[in-house]
């Protein structure tokens, strides 16, 4: 298969529109198991069992591919999104964005809180009342001084050495993803001390690595290097 035809391309799209995953059960329109197979037989996307159904997720070689392809067929009845894609391949042209840029980190998702007014911390006689503060995002600084102590934790304080941006976002779980995208993205831009690369052989990638992978600009980067 060289390229999807306009049916398969719109089920990129409708993942791409969902941040690249989703279960297959939640695209509209319905995918056929035809085209399900022949896009990850085209390694365009990766499929997921999951209960009786299937979670479809865009690789890095299906982002790449949308990235170039934003003018490619659609079914006809979809003409009015081929005009929108249009527009938006023109805005990526003129602004020097990547399609993954426009598209963004998947949010966050979002977790269950107490309200404060059903459950009061209980204080003794005399003693005031202290409400956790929320925390904030920290800043270019200290985001670059807790990625080298994230890396330096995992390779033992020793430096020049590759760790797997998988490993890296483990060690900062406290850290939203954009937070640590916007962190990786000094580095790539000119950090001194710390660059990224990419794993070069396919079949030393895991799902982790796939998922975990830095990619502004449909090339993926998968490790982490700080120099001394």
């Amino acid at each position: 298969m060289s390229d999807p035809n306009p049916a398969q391309t719109l089920i990129l799209w409708c993942l791409l529109a969902r941040h690249g995953r989703a279960p297959q059960g939640e695209v509209v329109p319905a995918v056929k198991k035809a085209d399900r197979e022949a896009l990850a037989a085209a390694g365009l996307i990766g499929v997921e069992k999951s209960g009786r159904s299937f979670v479809l997720s865009v690789t890095d070689k299906g982002w790449h591919w949308a990235g170039d392809h934003l003018d490619a067929a659609l079914p006809p009845a979809f003409r009015v999104m081929q005009d929108w894609l249009a527009r938006l391949d023109g805005h990526l042209g003129q602004s020097g964005r990547t399609l993954a840029d426009f598209v963004g980190a998947p949010p966050e998702p979002a977790s269950k809180t107490v309200s404060a007014k059903k459950i009061s911390p209980k204080k003794t006689a005399g003693e005031k009342t202290v409400r956790p503060s929320a925390k904030k995002k920290p800043g270019a600084a200290a985001l670059r001084v807790r990625i080298e102590e994230a890396y330096l934790a995992l390779t033992g304080g020793a430096r020049a050495k590759a760790v797997r941006l998988s490993e890296v976002r483990a060690q900062l779980a406290e850290l939203d993803r954009a937070t640590v995208d916007a962190g990786l993205a000094r580095i790539l831009k000119g950090d001194r001390t710390a660059r990224l690369s990419q794993l070069s052989d396919p079949k030393a990638l895991t799902q982790a690595d796939r998922e975990a992978a830095y990619s502004p600009a449909g090339e993926p980067f998968h490790l982490l290097w700080i120099q001394a």
